[in-house]
């Protein structure tokens, strides 16, 4: 068993490339500026309450990585966490050191440490290093806690380029999360929302209210706000969809609203007028929402706008 409270053991002594040089250090800075300040590293050193390594990480030099060392393994965790610490600083010199370096695999191996942690955190450091493709590989195993998973979605659709939200959407499915915040929940419902609508409304329905309603007026306004070519498509979509009582009422209040501000709103126009087709009320002047309201003139009531 391999002793890690010896820095000479874990760390390599010889005067190969090290990872926090001058150069290191900015590489480093700026992921953590890309991410708005916080790296998932930073997020592991808090959750062990290793709150005085907390400002140490990138360290400075040798001697930066010698407290840091000390610190991590002076701590109160658990050996498993501190290994997994050590681990990730390795993958740093692997990664400066080119694909032959098995520095991190090596300290895993004679420590004994479960694969469970060295998946984790070889996870989080792609995470760290804006390699997306390849922290879903490993954050998404089925054998990890979904620790971390409200900041793992945010980042993923905050990041995402082209409006392809496929990667945040993936990990969400193959882990299913329970997420803790409303920013989170709202950002992912975002990406559901304008990749498909039907799975949006189908997400909405596990909620209770109020916040059933709130995701339900999201969605509809997300329609909305498309271009008019996207909104052919998914306010087809949309109207198409067999809707609760309570839903359709929704629905209506979200278009009246959108259709009552200034001249009115085309989408929402087109969108109601979509909606009466598939019910059959444009027959008979029986539509929830009347042609001549959405098409100009004020509503008596506006039902209120989506919000969170």
């Amino acid at each position: 068993m391999i002793d890690f409270t010896r820095f000479d053991v874990v760390f390599p002594s010889d005067h190969g490339d090290k990872p926090y040089d001058p150069a290191g250090l900015r590489s480093i800075e700026t992921f953590r500026k890309q991410f708005n300040g916080v790296l998932f590293f930073d997020r592991v050193l808090k959750a062990l309450e290793l709150g005085q390594a907390g400002n140490a990480y990138p360290p400075k030099g040798e001697s930066g990585l010698r407290t840091l060392h000390r610190q991590i393994c002076d701590s109160k965790v658990s050996s498993h966490h501190k290994l997994s610490v050590l681990y990730y600083l390795l993958l740093d010199h692997d990664d400066i050191r080119g694909q032959r370096s098995q520095l991190a695999g090596a300290l895993a191996e004679e420590s004994g440490l479960p694969a469970k942690y060295q998946i984790f955190m070889r996870g989080l450091w792609s995470m760290d290093r804006g390699q997306f493709k390849f922290a879903l590989e490993y954050l998404a195993h089925p054998s990890l806690p979904s620790e971390f998973a409200d900041e793992i979605i945010t980042t993923l659709v905050c990041h995402a380029e082209d409006n392809d939200y496929s990667m945040a959407l993936a990990y969400y499915h193959a882990t299913q999360p329970t997420l803790q915040t409303s920013s989170a929940l709202e950002l992912l419902f975002g990406a559901l929302a304008r990749t498909s609508v039907t799975e949006a409304l189908y997400f909405s329905r596990r909620h209770p209210a109020p916040g059933q309603e709130q995701l339900f007026r999201t969605l509809v306004a997300s329609v909305l706000d498309d271009a008019a070519d996207a909104v052919a498509t998914k306010g087809t979509e949309l109207v198409s969809l067999p809707l609760s009582g309570a839903e359709e009422k929704w629905l209506q209040d979200v278009l009246v609203a959108a259709a009552g501000e200034g001249k009115g709103s085309k989408n929402a126009r087109l969108v109601a007028q979509m909606r009466q087709i598939v019910t059959g009320r444009d027959r008979g002047g029986g539509s929830a929402v009347a042609l001549n309201g959405l098409g100009g003139q004020k509503p008596a009531k506006a039902g209120r706008a989506a919000g969170w």
